[in-house]
């Protein structure tokens, strides 16, 4: 699966953002300024930005939003994603700037980040939808897990997150249950 590289970063963005919220081990790792730049750092964004505790409680309050892209398939993200770029006032136009090439904004430079991150993660769904690559919007196989990630494998067999090293402990469960078998 091939997406332009604005799209394929926003979805690396969409998946780090979403999988900052608590999950099977309970831990948010979204809660503070520090945590806001941590993030900003993997994930660039041109524009305002404040960081203070307000932004980050706005980047924090679209975290669920995006997450619900996860918990559908292609026709029921389509009303998810128009209400996203809906409510963000998206008008999308060519941008070139610093090292990227011609790629798409959606929002004014001065559009609070919140409302950036959801726009740009919306149109690079926009895309995901288009290509009818839906069935690569995945959660995490493991039964402990709840990660979210987008599968860019060649054939589409990804089972598992990158966020917990949960395909090498299932394969480890998996091969330790085999083992039980062979010694009954």
């Amino acid at each position: 699966m091939v997406f332009i590289n604005d799209t394929r970063q926003s979805l690396v963005a969409a998946v780090h953002l979403v999988n900052t919220l608590p999950g099977f081990d309970g831990e948010d790792t979204m809660t503070t300024p520090a945590d806001l730049e941590a993030y900003l750092v993997v994930n660039p964004y041109t524009g305002t930005m404040r960081r203070d505790d307000a932004e980050v409680a706005a980047v924090r309050g679209i975290r669920s939003q995006l997450r619900e892209l996860w918990d559908v398939d292609r026709e029921g993200a389509v009303p998810l994603v128009n209400k996203m770029l809906s409510d963000g006032h998206a008008l999308p136009q060519l941008s070139k700037h610093d090292h990227y090439d011609w790629h798409i904004h959606a929002t004014s430079d001065d559009a609070p980040l919140a409302t950036r991150i959801l726009v740009e993660a919306a149109m690079a769904f926009v895309d995901v939808i288009r290509a009818d690559e839906y069935d690569r919007v995945r959660v995490c196989s493991a039964d402990d897990c709840e990660s979210v990630y987008i599968d860019y494998s060649k054939n589409g067999s990804k089972r598992y997150c990158d966020t917990g090293n949960c395909g090498n402990r299932m394969n480890v469960n998996a091969y330790r249950r085999r083992q039980a078998r062979e010694t009954v």
